[in-house]
């Protein structure tokens, strides 16, 4: 007889959410984390007094979210004290230019008319065919993309989003063409194609529903991100739920074609019938599973799936009041030279010292809690890095004399004053991230979300090639991202309810 019903592999916001909602049917289900702490890069720490978020920094699309704790018999409000973040952000264009996008839609209107007045009637023309495809969309993110099939059917279901199809085709930076004129409105809406792990010219055109998506509310969870994961654990164990930390699984052992269960780093076998895997596709079906229980197409298949981009982060603590504005700061750059960093700076291995673009998060703004009094926390989500140095440099090697260069920078051009206050600073690179929560070459987002590695593209929620494995998180449909992978967890739920 089996351990479990279900063992889960990772406590990401992904695992959490399937185990929860699969204990919540009545199954017996085990997570298994290899880190110290859930959440994945949905988490937080702490230092010297200084509670830094890991990874994400807000929380949007929070009618998503809810229907996960509503399947639990409860609210996202009744589990997470939310906190309001009115501007979504603040905009530093590369010219200098600084504007606001409050939550507004209308507020936001007269901060273009200041910008770009003959762009205003262009913005309530997107944001009115952005409302449209994201309330058509809506299904998109609570249903499976396993075949073909499940795509048509997707449409069949939700027929006005016929007339957007072409979204799915073409980029971003295309829809902002096709929209705005203005280059610095483009600008200041181009950054979240970075959300997704891309730049404008590559990131699928869709994609453009979060910038309007943004302004039905972002929220900060008080005391930190880790409050998202912790109440989907929380609920999970009212019905009977475990988690495990620093638990590492070494193999899914497969038996007959199937999954039945995990052997651990330490040698001991869990069973289970059913397995369900929150990390990256490619460790779970090259490593944890092994290419000899893999037909050969999916082999080269998942061999072929690049990785999607790093992020290194810089957690800072300072002593006073810095002179920001928002929760969170947008330092921008045109499309073009968005893209242009991409193919000749990212892709060739180069990470300059002079951090042109990112996105400033000053959490304790929202939450002054997260600091010691009259100090305060602010994380640095920089640009793009790439794994592997051109200058054939390790990451660790370059750590401390990077660091104080992004603190130089930043004070020049972002955040006066900040060189002279800086009581804590801790530099997170690609290789930190795959050192501790096991993210291979740092792939924050799991796997690339171009579009050929979309929807039906990516791989499959129910695979198509181990029987009672199931996969959630960033690697699956719906992809990277917090709402998008608590909801790959009910798409997983659903299946294994349905199929197991």
């Amino acid at each position: 007889m089996a351990d479990y019903d279900v063992i889960v592999i990772g406590a990401g916001t992904g695992g959490l959410s399937v185990g929860a909602q699969l204990a919540k049917q009545g199954r017996k289900v085990l997570i298994l984390e290899q880190s110290e702490r859930i959440g994945g890069c949905c988490s937080t720490f702490e230092q010297q007094g200084f509670r830094f978020d890991l990874g994400a920094s807000l929380i949007e699309a929070t009618d998503l979210i809810d229907e996960v704790f509503q399947r639990l018999g409860t609210t996202l409000k009744d589990e997470v004290s939310l906190l309001p973040c009115d501007p979504v952000y603040t905009v530093i264009m590369k010219d200098g230019t600084r504007m606001k996008y409050p939550t507004s839609l209308e507020a936001s209107a007269e901060e273009i008319r200041r910008l770009a007045p003959d762009e205003v009637s262009n913005w309530h023309r997107f944001c009115a065919a952005m409302k449209e495809l994201s309330d058509n969309a809506l299904s998109l993110f609570r249903s499976p993309m396993d075949t073909m099939t499940d795509f048509v059917r997707f449409f069949a279901n939700a027929p006005g989003m016929l007339k957007y199809a072409p979204l799915f085709f073409c980029s971003y930076q295309d829809v902002l063409q096709h929209y705005f004129n203005d280059a610095r409105v483009r600008e200041s809406i181009a950054y979240q194609t970075l959300f997704i792990g891309l730049p404008p010219a590559l990131c699928p055109g869709v994609f453009a529903m979060v910038a309007y998506g943004e302004h039905a509310g972002v929220y900060y969870s008080k005391g930190g991100m880790i409050g998202i994961p912790a109440a989907l654990q929380r609920c999970g164990e009212r019905f009977g739920m475990e988690v495990r930390l620093n638990t590492l699984v070494d193999k899914v052992l497969v038996r007959n074609g199937r999954a039945v269960g995990v052997k651990l780093a330490d040698g001991t076998e869990v069973t289970a019938p059913v397995v369900v895997s929150d990390i990256n596709a490619k460790t779970l079906y090259l490593n944890l599973i092994g290419e000899e229980h893999l037909p050969w197409l999916v082999r080269v298949g998942i061999k072929s799936y690049e990785y999607a981009m790093a992020v290194p982060m810089l957690y800072l603590g300072v002593d006073y009041t810095p002179p920001l504005e928002s929760h969170h700061t947008l330092a921008t750059l045109p499309t073009d030279r968005i893209n242009r960093y991409w193919w000749e700076t990212y892709e060739k291995g180069h990470y300059p010292t002079d951090q042109q673009f990112g996105i400033i998060s000053w959490t304790s703004h929202s939450d002054p809690g997260l600091a010691p009094k009259g100090q305060h926390v602010i994380v640095l989500t920089l640009a793009p890095a790439p794994y592997r140095r051109s200058d054939g440099k390790s990451w660790d090697e370059v750590k401390p004399e990077l660091t104080e260069q992004i603190i130089d920078y930043y004070s020049a051009h972002y955040i006066p004053g900040l060189r002279d206050h800086v009581k804590v600073a801790t530099l997170a690179t690609p290789v930190d991230f795959e050192r501790n929560l096991r993210l291979p070459e740092g792939s924050i987002y799991a796997l690339r979300q171009d579009i050929t590695n979309e929807t039906i593209f990516r791989p499959a929620a129910k695979s198509k090639s181990i029987a009672g494995l199931y996969l959630v998180g960033a690697s699956t449909h719906p992809g990277g991202g917090v709402p998008t992978t608590i909801a790959s967890g009910m798409i997983a739920a659903d299946l294994i309810a349905k199929y197991e």
